[in-house]
């Protein structure tokens, strides 16, 4: 079984399209449940990291080099992921301080992920126009059960543009940095 995810780019995609979308969809569902939110989050976010075991650090956009660049760059992103907020100043709803470590773990476990897993798979499987195209289109999938259907405009455009820094930059950094700072100001 192993053997045919490393020998098949086709299959490798499937597999952790499928898992990434069963969790995320599993995630949002549980959630809701009374008293189980944060700990759902925490376990939903540990799980897709999860989705990355078998990739290597530099595959994933993860290495060391021009971090510190890398890191301002996540800025830079967040800045552009909060201008839509930020045009509707007051409109945007503020998170509660006992949710702010589980929407760092979900931020770091969708990053790894979506921008890490599936888009080195899908970089395989039919280069950077695929990989860029097919995680902005998952990634909105994903949150198909989390969000309001309006706000997935938003969000395709998010996972959009993460997914061009990542193809740009061949970095992972930025794209964490920017979801993380994204989460916990809205």
């Amino acid at each position: 079984m192993l053997s045919a995810l490393t020998a098949r780019p086709a299959v490798r995609v499937a597999v952790l399209a499928s898992y990434i979308l069963l969790v995320s969809w599993t995630r949002a569902l549980a959630s809701n449940a009374p008293h189980a939110a944060t700990a759902v989050l925490v376990i939903g976010g540990l799980a897709l990291a999860l989705s990355a075991a078998a990739v290597p650090f530099d595959r994933l956009g993860l290495g060391r080099s021009r971090l510190g660049f890398r890191i301002l760059g996540g800025f830079a992103l967040a800045v552009v992921l909060l201008l839509p907020a930020a045009a509707r100043a007051g409109a945007a709803p503020i998170l509660p301080a006992f949710l702010a470590v589980p929407a760092i773990v979900v931020a770091v476990g969708e990053e790894i992920a979506f921008r890490g897993a599936l888009y080195a798979a899908l970089e395989d499987l039919g280069g950077a126009p695929v990989a860029i195209i097919g995680t902005a289109a998952l990634w909105t999938a994903a949150h198909a059960l989390s969000h309001p259907p309006q706000f997935l405009i938003a969000v395709a455009a998010a996972g959009l543009l993460l997914a061009l820094w990542r193809w740009a930059c061949k970095d992972l950094a930025g794209p964490i940095v920017a979801h993380v700072i994204a989460d916990l100001a809205l």
